[in-house]
């Protein structure tokens, strides 16, 4: 088995488990994460939300997030996988620091986790692109890394719309040459809600004291895991298809 016969078979198991029904683990977690969420001060809700805001504004047409490091256009998609997992470790190191330093400072310090793991996020995935190839010069970029986002923390319904857009990237990208309506017409409490909600209570155990900065540590860890499996396997799809079309 050649590597993008074995990329397609990972990508497609991925697909399938992005999918599947939630186990009791997932139903438990999900029923204490609602429970812990109405005791959530509004002024955290408000941060998240104005955050979210503030980094897509920023994501969409700000430099930023912008990487030094060039585009890798000619790397096959083994080489590229490498560094993406290299990519990912040094990311991964850095948000886990991040959560156990605000977790260690209670609610208040808690709160200033939850810009700064985003940031973290942000400035990964763009990366990320750059790794594997697509120049995050083009506003398209942004709105694929945008959408790859909200994919990783939405709810079945939406997350299915998404792959959709995803895989045919390649068509709907010709819309988002340098439009601005993707940051006008985003549902933004939707945006809001499902962020809030995948963070689960892993993140709402980083404000109990005395267990803040393990919690915070162990949550971003897990987090970052869960963005990179979304993010490489998405542009794992667009390289699958790109390559193909070159050699075709």
């Amino acid at each position: 088995m050649n590597y993008e016969h074995k990329v397609r078979k990972e990508v497609a198991d991925w697909e399938q488990k992005m999918f599947k029904s939630p186990g009791w683990l997932e139903k438990t977690s999900k029923t204490i994460s609602n429970q812990i969420n109405h005791l959530i001060p509004a002024k955290v809700n408000n941060i998240i939300t104005t955050t979210i805001r503030s980094i897509v504004r920023t994501a969409l047409f700000g430099a930023e997030y912008t990487p030094s490091r060039p585009v890798h256009r000619t790397l096959n998609l083994e080489t590229s996988d490498q560094d993406a997992k290299e990519l990912f470790a040094l990311y991964q190191k850095i948000a886990v620091a991040e959560g156990a330093g605000t977790g260690a400072g209670g609610i208040i310090f808690s709160m200033v986790d939850f810009p700064a793991l985003i940031a973290i996020k942000m400035k990964f995935m763009f990366e990320l692109a750059h790794v594997y190839g697509y120049d995050t010069n083009h506003f398209s970029e942004r709105v694929f890394i945008l959408k790859v986002f909200q994919m990783t923390y939405s709810g079945p319904e939406n997350r299915a719309k998404l792959l959709s857009s995803l895989k045919h990237w390649h068509i709907e990208k010709e819309q988002w040459l340098s439009d601005t309506e993707y940051y006008r017409e985003m549902d933004w409490e939707t945006f809001q809600i499902e962020y809030r909600d995948a963070l689960d209570f892993r993140k709402m155990l980083q404000m109990m004291p005395g267990i803040g900065a393990f919690a915070g540590a162990w949550a971003n860890y897990t987090i970052l895991e869960e963005l990179r499996e979304y993010a490489m396997n998405a542009y794992r799809l667009r390289r699958l298809h790109d390559d193909f079309e070159v050699m075709s």
